[in-house]
């Protein structure tokens, strides 16, 4: 299935503070120069703010990682977690429609849907509060037909009691997730015919169902007014009213600095622009470097392969410029820019930037910059 951008697009994306200080941490739960490992918790807070996921949120979320912004969109596409239109502000229905549950009364199900909510997927209803689609096996086979209706499963559904549970939700009401037919978890209809001393002592609903309704948010999406989940080395380790008593952890030591092939996958939060790294810092000898950029204004960087938006602002802050200041660099001084890349270590020698400037200073063109002007990469 293609999954496009939707056309219209708001102008600008934030994080709450909540939701911001909720990223942060999450981004410290991985070794330095690999934070990119958190876009995906990251993007699932971004649409649980907004309901989807926008393209101003994908971008901010990849400046956050370091990442060029084609590697985030390439997550948010590949995941069809990541609802790339407007959903009901109420509740997104998905409609299993693999082979178990279309034996069982999923295409029944997706005519309640059709009539009640939208006559196609991605859509939203007329009031706005509902949008369904269906989707590939959920995995909840025995319990066939079953849909995810915002955070839970609701199971053994039928046509009659989806109409019913629309009809709540449009009330303002959660209705209870997990079996509507009566059945604790997935046991056969017929009953328990072994262990049935596990009838005693239950909860009422099973473990997934009971918090579920504990938490009351079947539906609710994150709204950045709950206490963050940060790491617990930043003094809290959990969410909720007693977050605020769980006991300090010492900060772990950092981690290794990747090695330069592995430079593809990584980026670093944002920090206050540094002041230029000291040549004794770092291995080889720094290049050249300008204050500001010529007259004529600096070169368009980014049509070296392996620089990005990110990295460009860094050579900025370095004192490189121009594509013919990079052509020039020795190996002493492509060590040095290797060694002070933060974050992206290794990255000169990885792509060849002195071979690629050279091309450009000279007015040439490679074929990653030919595909750059045409707005491909």
């Amino acid at each position: 299935m293609l999954r496009r951008l939707y056309h219209d697009q708001p102008a600008s994306f934030a994080f709450t503070p909540a939701n911001r200080a909720w990223a942060e941490a999450q981004i410290t739960k991985y070794p330095e120069g690999r934070q990119a490992s958190a876009i995906i918790p990251l993007l699932w807070r971004a649409q649980e703010q907004e309901g989807w996921l926008t393209r101003p949120a994908i971008e901010y979320v990849a400046d956050m990682l370091g990442m060029a912004y084609m590697r985030a969109l390439e997550v948010a596409s590949f995941y069809f977690m990541f609802q790339l239109q407007p959903v009901g502000s109420v509740a997104h229905f998905q409609i299993c429609g693999t082979t178990t549950c279309m034996i069982c009364g999923a295409e029944d199900l997706v005519a309640v849907c059709r009539d009640k909510i939208a006559a196609k997927p991605h859509t939203l209803s007329a009031d706005g509060k509902f949008s369904w689609e269906e989707v590939e096996c959920l995995g909840s086979c025995a319990n066939a037909p079953m849909a995810q209706i915002g955070k839970d499963y609701y199971e053994d559904l039928t046509a009659k009691r989806l109409a019913e549970i629309i009809d709540e939700l449009a009330a303002g009401q959660v209705p209870v997730p997990g079996p509507q037919n009566g059945r604790y978890a997935s046991e056969p209809l017929s009953g328990l015919s072994s262990l049935k001393d596990m009838d005693s002592g239950r909860t009422q609903y099973n473990a997934s169902v009971q918090l579920a309704v504990d938490i009351g948010d079947t539906v609710k999406r994150i709204d950045g007014t709950e206490v963050p989940l940060t790491a617990p080395w930043q003094g809290v380790s959990g969410q909720g009213k007693d977050a605020k008593d769980t006991p300090r952890v010492p900060k772990p030591p950092a981690a290794k600095a990747p090695v330069p092939d592995e430079a593809e996958k990584i980026g670093k939060p944002p920090v206050k622009p540094a002041a230029t790294p000291s040549p004794a810092a770092a291995e080889g000898s720094k290049p050249a470097a300008l204050d500001a950029p010529r007259e004529t204004g600096a070169d368009d960087l980014k049509l070296i392969k392996g620089v990005g938006p990110k990295l460009e602002a860094m050579l900025h802050r370095m004192g490189f410029f121009h594509f013919d200041q990079i052509a020039k660099w020795s190996a002493a001084e492509v060590a040095w820019v290797d060694a002070n890349l933060e974050g992206f270590k290794g990255r000169v020698t990885r792509d060849d930037w002195v071979a690629q400037a050279s091309v450009l200073a000279d007015g040439g063109k490679t074929e990653f910059s030919n595909h750059a002007k045409k707005g491909e990469v």
